[in-house]
């Protein structure tokens, strides 16, 4: 028979051990940075977000960051408000940490993820057999590519030339 002071001392132990187990489970939160530039949609952790997934999507470390930014950015702002919300719910869900450590699989805030990591993450997600994680990762990759490949200053880098007709319009 369980006495009272066994009852008693079980559940401070169990406390106890629920409490430091807790403590190390859960993901530190990181504080966002002040944002690089003024940017519409995307907030301090966002900019974060995407500013570790460019690199490793367009493999090409030396970007302009900044112009990566600005162009999902507006990217985003043309896009219509249903669509801008869900995108909100895809970052906000990425730049939580536990969204990123146990959905992503991504442990270090994104700004100290390896480029190895992220990677994998990208590929867990364009592989995965959930429909949504797929759509996430497609939404991502869209946006990215879009903003870089839509910047001028990457198409030397490509060897794009834009035909005569169009050279007076940017």
């Amino acid at each position: 028979m369980l006495t009272r002071r066994q009852l008693i001392k079980t559940g401070l132990s169990g406390a106890v051990v629920l409490g430091v187990a807790t403590y190390f489970a859960a993901p530190q939160a990181d504080a966002p940075p002040p944002l690089p530039r003024a940017l519409q949609f995307l907030g301090a952790r966002d900019a974060l977000l995407i500013m570790a997934l460019a690199p490793v999507m367009l493999g090409r470390p030396p970007l302009p960051l900044c112009a990566v930014l600005q162009g999902v950015d507006a990217a985003i702002m043309a896009l219509p408000p249903a669509l801008q919300h869900e995108l909100r719910q895809l970052l906000d869900l990425l730049t939580n940490p536990w969204g990123r450590r146990w959905l992503a699989g991504v442990a270090r805030p994104w700004e100290q993820a390896s480029a190895a990591q992220i990677e994998g993450f990208l590929r867990r997600w364009q592989l995965s057999r959930f429909s949504m994680l797929r759509s996430g990762y497609q939404a991502l990759h869209a946006l990215i590519m879009a903003a870089w490949y839509g910047n001028p200053r990457s198409w030397a880098a490509i060897d794009y030339r834009r035909p005569a007709p169009f050279s007076g319009l940017f």
